[in-house]
């Protein structure tokens, strides 16, 4: 079901639900610039075999108001229509799963709004937090000295985006996707073709908004509200990484009180076909174990 939501004056977000309106809420966080159709249709269809799955597109993404330009915003104001959503559709408390700066979004979640949240599962992202890292030989590692992106990721993303039609903008997301992808596992290019090729239908548009790379990311750090949280996370480690990598994973367990690590052999910043069914299980087995009885 498909349903529009407003969050600010003149600014509305589209949201999808699938499965039993009875069954536990979980939320699906994208990451920066992505519509929620990011979320490949066998994870949702697999998750929604349990859960009451909402995803949703965010702001200057897919079919919700582009509107940047007119009404800038901050990136913690993402997380705040999460929270929206939520209210909107009238859920209390969901399981929520957030990518890259969808997991920024749902530690916002986790540090500003706990009641709100029964579990999170944070995938490609980093710490929201100043503790440092204690590496497995007790050595410490100040949190601004953990390893940063890939040159290659780096370099795709410093290229300016011209318009040259839609095909060759589908050639540049596959470029894209391959190098977010990583290398430990093959490359279905015509996978990722399929995905963005949804996307841009969904929303009617093939260009895309640099809103979030502009917005405001200030007074996003929660260093203390991690560590006495009571929500319960869990961590992906994904070993092919290249935005956040190893072992940023690692320091997000020791950031968040309570938080556990999920190894998901093989996997970067990307959800390829492969690493789906160990995915899906993995966010399965935690909501179902933090879902009250």
């Amino acid at each position: 079901m498909e349903q529009f939501l407003s969050v600010t004056p003149g600014v509305r977000l589209w949201t999808e639900q699938r499965g039993s309106a009875d069954a536990p809420p979980l939320l699906l966080i994208m990451g920066a610039g992505a519509s929620g159709l990011g979320w490949p249709e066998p994870l949702v269809e697999a998750l929604a075999a349990h859960h009451r799955v909402i995803r949703y597109d965010h702001r200057d993404t897919g079919r919700s108001t582009w509107s940047y330009e007119q009404q800038p915003y901050r990136i913690t104001d993402l997380a705040t229509d999460a929270v929206t959503v939520l209210d909107g559709l009238g859920v209390e408390r969901a399981h929520v799963v957030g990518l890259s700066l969808g997991g920024m979004l749902a530690q916002l979640l986790i540090a500003d709004h706990p009641d709100r949240v029964l579990s999170a599962t944070l995938l490609g992202t980093l710490a929201l937090s100043t503790a440092p890292y204690t590496r497995p030989d007790g050595t410490v590692l100040p949190a601004d000295e953990l390893p940063g992106i890939s040159p290659e990721v780096l370099e795709l993303w410093s290229r300016p985006v011209e318009d040259h039609g839609p095909e060759a903008e589908l050639d540049r997301r596959v470029t894209h996707w391959r190098a977010l992808c990583g290398d430990q596992l093959p490359f279905d290019a015509a996978y990722f073709r399929d995905l963005e090729r949804r996307i841009i239908e969904h929303a009617d548009r093939y260009t895309t908004s640099p809103a979030h790379g502009l917005a405001d990311h200030s007074g996003m750090l929660r260093t203390e509200e991690l560590a006495k949280t009571e929500v319960p996370v869990q961590v992906v480690l994904a070993p092919a990484e290249p935005v956040f990598p190893p072992p940023h994973a690692q320091h997000l367990t020791q950031a968040i009180r309570g938080a556990h690590l999920t190894e998901i052999p093989g996997m970067g910043h990307a959800l390829p076909p492969q690493i789906l069914p160990v995915l899906t299980e993995a966010i399965l087995s935690h909501a179902a174990s933090a879902t009250p009885l």
